[in-house]
């Protein structure tokens, strides 16, 4: 499967904000948004391009897919299944996309950004309720318990994830228990709930068109 294999740097450069792709890099002065906050390319700094609302739309679905880390497919698959169930539609997208595994991994502190989690999943060091899962899209629903396996507590990016997560406030809707590296599912996220600088009524315009 096709996967984005360059610096994700540019990619929030790209974007012109913060999609947090490398974790504690972006938190620090290293961050490439902190040096360079422009599109990448010989004449980004200068570039002035005609934003239509196409270009808007367009530039807000790309952004959540990169935050996420999905492909095109996956993303139109998402929405799709989010325009079938009840409720607004932008809003059950961005619970979709919450549920996923990898994201619950790096939601509940047990890895520093999505990519990070999502290799976690892939090598096996993931139990959902019990039982090994090595697919980063698996869709976790409320009840689901996610915990790094015992025998993999140890490896050093767990243990720094851990210790960067001590300090700092779990979300709402995940109930986390640090020294067990396992979080429960409380519900399903509301808008408030996530944070992400995505304005998905705009991905609901563009896929509407």
């Amino acid at each position: 499967m096709a996967r984005y294999t360059e610096a994700v740097c540019r990619l929030c450069r790209r974007e012109k904000v913060k999609l947090f792709l490398k974790g504690a890099r972006c938190e620090s002065a290293q961050c490439a948004m902190e040096r360079r906050p422009y599109p990448p390319g010989d004449h980004g700094g200068g570039r002035r391009t005609k934003e239509s609302q196409y270009l808007l739309q367009l530039r807000e679905k790309q952004k959540c897919r990169r935050i996420y880390g999905v492909l095109e497919r996956q993303f139109r698959g998402y929405y799709r299944e989010a325009a079938r169930r009840k409720g607004v539609t932008g809003e059950t997208l961005l619970q979709i996309l919450e549920s996923r595994l990898d994201n619950i991994v790096y939601r509940a502190g047990l890895a520093r950004s999505r990519n990070q989690a999502r290799q976690l999943v892939l090598h096996q060091h993931i139990l959902v309720n019990g039982k090994r899962v090595n697919v980063p899209s698996y869709l976790t629903k409320p009840g689901d318990t996610v915990q790094v396996k015992e025998s993999s507590r140890e490896i050093a990016p767990v243990q720094l994830a851990l210790q960067a997560a001590s300090g700092r406030t779990a979300p709402a809707w995940l109930e986390i228990t640090l020294h067990e590296a396992k979080a429960t599912i409380r519900d399903y996220p509301t808008r408030s709930h996530i944070e992400v600088p995505v304005q998905e009524q705009l991905i609901v315009e563009l896929y509407s068109r």
